[in-house]
C-alpha cells in the first residue's frame, strides 16, 4: 500500500490520482445524511409499520432496515457487522425481525420509503438533470469499491440497482457509507478499541454526549468498566476526558478511516469527485433543512 505526499494511501496502483484527506471526509459528510434518512423519514416508518414493525421508537425498524441486505442474519452476525451496539440490544430486535417480515420484503419496503421520502423533500428536483448526474457519478464511485473484508458494503453492493436516478443515488450513498463504515471498524480494531471502548473513547473527545452514545444499549457497569480499561491504557483521565494520547489515538482512527475510504474517489478522479461534491450540495441542504435528522450524531459528523 503506497502513500502520497498528502497522506492518503491509494490502496492500489490502479488509481494513481491523489485525493486530499479533507475531500474524502467531506464526501462522507455530504453523503451520510442522504443515506441516514432511511432511519428517520416518516415515509420509511410507515412502510416498516405496514410490515408489522413497531415504529413508536426508532430501533425495532432500524435493525432490520440496515441488516436486510445480509439476508436472514442472526444476532451474532449482525452484532459483528454493526460492532458498537450491545449484543443484548441487537438480539432483542433481530430475534423477531425476520419472523415479522422477510429480508426481501424489508428491502422492497425501504426502497418504497426512500422513494417517497426523497420526493417529499426534493419536490420537482427529484427529476432534475442535476440529481441524475449526481446519481450517475455516485453509482460509478460505488461500483468501484473493493468489498473484501467489508460485509455491509458487499451485501449492499450485491443488490440490484433500481431504475430511478434518485433511488440509484440513495443506493450508491448506502454502499459508500457502509464501505467507509466497514473500514472504520477495521481502524478501531487496529487501535485496540473494542465495541464499547470505541464509544467511550469517542464520547471522551466530545464527538457526542454520553447520553447519545448510551442509546446503543450498554449498561452503566459496562460503560464504567470500559472507561477504567481506557484509563489504565493512559487514554482517558480519571474524569473520563481523553488525554493527549487518547485524542491522538482517535485522530489516527479517523485518518486511517479516511485512507481506507479513499478508493472510490481515487477511481472517480479529482474532476468528477469535485463535480459530485458540487452537485450534492443542494440535496444535502434540503435533507438537513427537513429537520428529520437529529442535531447530534454518534458518528461525530461536524466534530471529527
Amino acid at each position: 500500500m503506497s502513500e502520497d505526499v498528502r497522506g492518503v494511501e491509494t490502496g492500489t496502483a490502479n488509481y494513481p490520482v491523489t485525493v486530499e484527506p479533507g475531500r474524502v471526509r467531506q464526501l462522507w459528510h455530504l453523503l451520510e445524511p442522504l443515506h441516514a434518512l432511511l432511519y428517520y423519514a416518516p415515509e420509511v416508518f410507515e412502510e416498516a409499520a405496514a410490515l408489522g414493525y413497531d415504529t413508536e421508537e426508532r430501533w425495532p425498524s432500524y435493525f432490520p432496515l440496515r441488516a436486510a441486505p445480509l439476508g436472514p442474519a442472526g444476532a451474532e452476525r449482525v452484532t459483528s457487522a454493526f460492532y458498537s451496539f450491545s449484543p443484548r440490544m441487537v438480539a432483542e430486535h433481530i430475534a423477531p425481525a425476520w419472523r415479522i417480515a422477510s429480508p426481501d420484503a424489508v428491502l422492497k419496503a425501504r426502497l418504497r420509503g426512500m422513494d417517497r421520502a426523497y420526493r417529499a423533500i426534493f419536490g420537482d428536483r427529484v427529476d432534475s438533470p442535476e440529481l441524475a448526474e449526481a446519481a450517475a457519478l455516485a453509482r460509478r464511485a460505488a461500483e468501484s469499491v473493493t468489498t473484501a473484508g467489508r460485509p455491509l458494503a458487499a451485501a449492499n453492493a450485491e443488490l440490484a440497482w433500481p431504475e430511478e436516478p434518485h433511488l440509484q443515488l440513495w443506493q450508491a450513498t448506502t454502499i459508500l457509507r457502509e464501505h467507509r463504515g466497514d473500514g472504520h471498524l477495521a481502524a478501531l480494531l487496529v487501535a485496540g478499541l473494542d465495541p464499547v471502548e470505541s464509544l467511550v473513547s469517542f464520547a471522551a473527545i466530545g464527538a457526542a454526549s454520553v447520553e447519545r452514545f448510551e442509546s446503543r444499549g450498554w449498561s452503566r457497569a459496562e460503560w464504567a468498566a470500559a472507561r477504567q480499561r481506557l484509563v489504565a491504557r493512559g487514554l482517558l483521565d480519571d474524569l473520563g476526558t481523553a488525554t493527549r494520547a487518547g485524542r491522538e489515538l482517535r485522530q489516527e482512527v479517523e485518518r486511517r478511516t479516511d485512507r481506507l475510504a479513499a478508493e472510490p474517489w481515487q477511481f472517480l478522479g479529482r474532476a468528477d469527485t469535485d463535480r459530485l461534491a458540487d452537485l450534492l450540495g443542494e440535496f444535502w441542504v434540503a435533507v438537513l433543512g427537513s429537520g428529520l435528522l437529529p442535531s447530534e450524531s454518534t458518528l461525530g459528523i461536524g466534530k471529527v
